[in-house]
């Protein structure tokens, strides 16, 4: 019996009527919004806390930048660990950190972006338990074993990639743009960054980086799917390097240190997804040979 008899005898199991699958969809898409609407709810009613939480890299930023001038030097390892709240934050006039909004409702319109995004990371859990639930009938044996583990490292890679932003990439970002102020013989050319704006870019480089953070999944789906291996990987590594160097010269600012940050990750989560795909091969030859299938 081939290895292709055998999962097409599996799924024909499993088959069900459409409108079965289409009740079982409406079911589980209003399971996800009720989810959601909670989820928004919660998160908007802390949206003002929220946000504090995502200014704090800026205000860390401003701290040390006020301390040290406008030409000083500050340790990078300063900048982080004061993020992290493992080192004091100098004590800087309230003034000196300052966001401006100049629309009526923009306060009101970043709370609810704000609570939005909120609600995706934290009703996820259940988001991703209804997808594995409705899909999972459509799956082999072998592949419902896989499918849910990368629910849980789909998220976890994310989080690692936001961690990244929030601790490293955005105190850079902020003292950076700090220190290209001029103020001098009358002329005063200030960073005051909109509420909007500053949300803005705390949401676009998340998602980048979080995005960019999910290459070792989409690499081992696609191995798992039987479209790449771990030899086509390895023979591919400098174009993929390239290829990275390009994605975080495009999705990060324009600055080396940034580009650096993303693309040092990426390459070394490249060659992580190149142990995951042969570790799949491996384990599917094994499983074969103890079934007595063939190719």
């Amino acid at each position: 019996m081939s290895r292709a008899d055998h999962d097409e005898a599996e799924i024909e199991a499993s088959r069900a009527p459409l409108m079965d699958h289409l009740i079982e969809l409406r079911s589980r898409l209003m399971i996800c919004v009720v989810a959601f609407i909670i989820a928004f709810i919660g998160c908007f009613a802390f949206s003002e806390t929220l946000y504090l939480f995502l200014v704090k890299p800026y205000v860390v930023s401003a701290a040390f930048h006020q301390t040290v001038g406008a030409h000083g030097h500050v340790s990078p390892f300063n900048l982080i660990l004061g993020t992290a709240g493992l080192i004091p934050v100098p004590d800087v006039d309230h003034n000196s950190v300052r966001l401006i909004y100049t629309a009526p409702l923009e306060i009101l319109f970043t709370k609810m972006k704000l609570a939005g995004l909120g609600a995706v990371i934290v009703a996820f859990p259940v988001l991703a338990w209804q997808l594995y639930r409705f899909v999972a009938p459509g799956l082999y044996r072998n592949e419902k074993g896989a499918f849910l583990p990368f629910l849980i490292a789909a998220p976890v890679l994310f989080l690692l990639g936001a961690a990244l932003v929030y601790y490293v990439m955005l105190p850079f970002v902020m003292w950076f743009s700090l220190s290209q102020q001029i103020i001098g013989e009358g002329v005063a050319a200030e960073l005051l960054p909109k509420v909007s704006d500053y949300l803005n870019l705390v949401t676009a480089l998340i998602l980048a980086f979080g995005l960019c953070f999910q290459l070792p999944v989409v690499m081992t789906l696609l191995g798992l799917a039987g479209l790449i291996n771990s030899q086509m990987m390895a023979k591919g590594r400098r174009y993929a390097i390239v290829a990275v160097v390009v994605v975080a010269a495009v999705v990060t600012p324009p600055d080396p240190i940034s580009q650096l940050m993303l693309a040092v990750p990426m390459v070394l989560l490249y060659e992580v997804s190149i142990w995951c795909v042969r570790i799949i091969e491996l384990r599917r030859k094994k499983a074969d040979q103890a079934e007595g299938l063939t190719a």
